[in-house]
């Protein structure tokens, strides 16, 4: 990783229907643009993403989606609402960051939830993306989101058991997700901090189970971070992110002409290498590395896949 790096510019992009979307730039004002795309939905950016690009070379955007990170309003407040925050919502908010910031193409960077809205916003627009590279490859189907709340119990059976438990017990052979967005509107505190807490201890454990994860990779965050983190991932998966089935990857002859690169770990326990390796059938111009001793949460092997990626790119034409 490159050397920790501030920002130089910051501000809240007015959206006109009540949010307020933090970004920051960091690296050179005449640099490549490159947009970070975080995870979650709902994790926010952090500092470390910046250090994955050449700050000589890259001009660095990050931003937090609606209503997480230091965008406001934020969903640990339960009278934050959510109905304006949509995929297409988040695909609006990047064009018009791009148009505040005079940005003509640039590339764009993420991983996980950050796969999926990538390929959303380049499919819509792809003549603003030079090019891609993502760690972690997700197009939040609906058979993705059944996989990491239902299926992965093959593997987990007592862990999955007690996140199965946490629902009414009427609802605990219909869609848990949907269950847990119920519970995360409900008025009484209580009830909403004991779901955070199941979400979150079931998404640790389908992480601590793979090669390189760690116990706390989701938990180990402020009580407020949390709030929104599992407030947003309900509210997006028990809608299928307003996706239909499959439009990303049947779409994807839109992304003709754009480079990119799909790093995935092959032991990714919650997102199986299957939905990469079609991506990148679908996607000519892509190249799939995958690293062989990494799951979801990486590892050195494939930040050095990433990092060798972005430098890579950070010679072709900006896009200024």
């Amino acid at each position: 990783m490159y050397p920790p790096i501030e920002p130089y510019d910051h501000g809240q992009l007015d959206t006109g229907d009540g949010h307020l979307v933090y970004w920051e730039v960091c690296g050179n004002p005449e640099g490549k643009p490159a947009l970070v795309v975080h995870g979650g939905p709902g994790s926010g950016c952090t500092p470390g993403r910046r250090r994955a690009f050449d700050p000589a070379r890259y001009r660095v955007i990050l931003f937090d989606q609606r209503n997480c990170g230091r965008s406001l309003p934020h969903a640990s407040d339960p009278a934050a609402d959510l109905t304006t925050n949509t995929t297409h919502h988040l695909v609006a908010d990047m064009e018009r960051l791009r148009e505040r910031l005079g940005v003509e193409r640039w590339l764009l960077h993420g991983g996980s939830w950050g796969s999926t809205l990538i390929l959303a916003y380049a499919e819509a627009h792809p003549e603003r993306v030079s090019e891609i590279v993502i760690a972690g490859v997700t197009m939040t189907r609906r058979s993705e989101i059944d996989w990491l709340y239902r299926g992965v119990r093959r593997f987990l059976p007592e862990q999955w058991q007690r996140f199965r438990s946490g629902v009414p017990e009427d609802r605990r052979d219909g869609d848990l997700v949907a269950a847990y967005a119920r519970l995360m509107s409900d008025p009484d505190p209580g009830v909403r901090a004991r779901a955070v807490h199941d979400w979150v201890t079931w998404e640790d454990a389908v992480i601590s189970h793979e090669v390189n994860g760690k116990p706390d990779a989701y938990s180990d965050r402020p009580t407020p971070a949390l709030q929104a983190f599992v407030r947003i991932c309900t509210h997006y998966f028990s809608n299928a992110a307003w996706l239909e089935e499959g439009v990303l990857l049947r779409d994807a002859y839109r992304l003709a002409g754009i480079p990119g690169v799909l790093v995935h770990g092959r032991l990714d326990l919650g997102g199986p290498l299957e939905t990469a390796w079609q991506l990148a059938q679908a996607w000519p111009d892509a190249r799939l590395v995958v690293v062989d001793d990494a799951g979801h949460t990486g590892g050195d092997a494939m930040s050095r896949e990433i990092l060798a990626a972005l430098d890579g790119f950070a010679g072709a034409a900006n896009g200024r």
